[in-house]
């Protein structure tokens, strides 16, 4: 890059749930810009493919097999990083699930499915290698948190609560590991259109609804997570942690309401 202050060239960063949707395009992000980047998911063979279409010229593009929900796999993840690449400088949290059901509804299966790899699996990723930056006292964390993280949507209880504990262990562990060197931020994606999301927003009456209540007036896309991304992970934001950013469109910004605009005059 151009400008020093926002280089990840030679970084060696961990993404999780990276096989597709934002987590490869977080990934592909930081293979362009000159990272040695491993891509994690559940499934070798879309692994594979994916590191084939996203490693770019003379980069680095590592696919290993790892469950977060597993713990005795992800220490296997930290040993062959640290065996190959003897450090790990960011770790993005992206490894996510939902199942949408109203509340009643919700099995136990359901609700340890979700938090198991949303909240627990984030926390195992982060402290496996927060043990490593924290003894090098150097590295930054993301953890890909969500508009659930602000407040819950309908009819998503597990995904609500487990985004909604990933924005108080950003804080934590931000609170903890501060004086060693180790930042940890939140990066909060709006309505993004992905694989998984393709058929919900494929409901006109959503995507009305999801384009409405977005001030920029369109949903999301994975690439648009790239730059905070970037910037959580570069010296630019070297004296901020704890903090969660929502790439949202605007979203968060306020209610939109159908109040005329610009049409007579309101009295108190």
């Amino acid at each position: 890059m151009s400008d020093a202050l926002f280089s990840v060239e030679d970084q060696v960063v961990v993404v999780s749930g990276s096989s597709r949707g934002i987590g490869r395009a977080i990934a592909e992000g930081f293979a362009v810009r000159g990272a040695r980047v491993v891509i994690t998911g559940r499934e070798l063979a879309t692994l594979l493919q994916t590191a084939r279409e996203i490693c770019p010229a003379g980069g680095t593009v590592r696919p290993i097999v790892c469950d977060v929900a597993d713990s005795a796999a992800i220490g296997t993840l930290v040993e062959q990083v640290m065996d190959e690449f003897g450090r790990t400088d960011t770790l993005v949290n992206v490894a996510g699930v939902n199942r949408r059901k109203p509340a009643l509804e919700v099995t136990e299966s359901d609700y340890d499915f979700v938090v198991d790899i949303n909240l627990r699996g984030a926390f195992l990723m982060s402290q496996a290698f927060g043990r490593h930056m924290v003894q090098r006292r150097s590295g930054s964390q993301i953890q890909v948190a969500s508009l659930n993280t602000d407040r819950p949507l309908k009819n998503v209880l597990p995904y609500a609560v487990s985004k909604a504990g990933l924005g108080h262990m950003t804080r934590a562990l931000a609170l903890e590991w501060g004086e060693h060197g180790v930042r940890v931020n939140g990066l909060a994606p709006g309505f993004v259109l992905t694989d998984l999301t393709r058929q919900l927003w494929a409901d006109p009456a959503m995507l009305a609804w999801g384009v409405a209540n977005t001030p920029q007036r369109r949903l999301g896309q994975p690439q648009d997570m790239v730059g905070a991304a970037i910037f959580l992970a570069s010296a630019a934001s070297a004296f901020m942690t704890g903090q969660t950013l929502y790439v949202d469109g605007g979203f968060t910004a306020g209610w939109a309401w159908p109040i005329p605009g610009g049409q007579g005059r309101v009295e108190a």
